[in-house]
């Protein structure tokens, strides 16, 4: 299988500017918001790709586990509080879907004979 034959190919985060093709100015609007996101704020730059790190995995995109990987090490976290923000989001992922049961308890409540 050729290098561009499949789904999922390293090189293409680097085309990510190219999402404004067609609609430079939307695309301009999303960079700066984006930019703006991800400066130094209340939280610093190194919370942020943690964060960016741990929504990138509960998300699944393998383009951004890769950025944030890498702009998480840059931005000066190490190997382990990069494990644990996954750990959050996994345990959140797994929250989120168990709560819902309560729905699924709800309706065997009401359907109960």
């Amino acid at each position: 299988m050729s290098e561009n034959n499949h789904y999922y190919n390293a090189k293409d985060l680097g085309r990510f500017g190219e999402i404004g093709r067609t609609n430079p100015a939307l695309a301009d609007k999303f960079f700066g918001y984006y930019n703006a996101v991800m400066a130094e704020g209340a939280l610093t730059e190194r919370e942020k790709a943690l964060i960016a790190l741990a929504v990138s995995h509960a998300l699944k995109c393998p383009y951004c586990i890769d950025a944030y990987t890498t702009t998480s090490l840059q931005k000066g976290a190490d190997e382990a509080q990069m494990n644990e923000a996954v750990h959050v989001a996994a345990a959140m992922a797994a929250g989120i879907s168990l709560v819902h049961s309560v729905q699924m308890q709800n309706k065997i409540d009401e359907l109960s004979f």
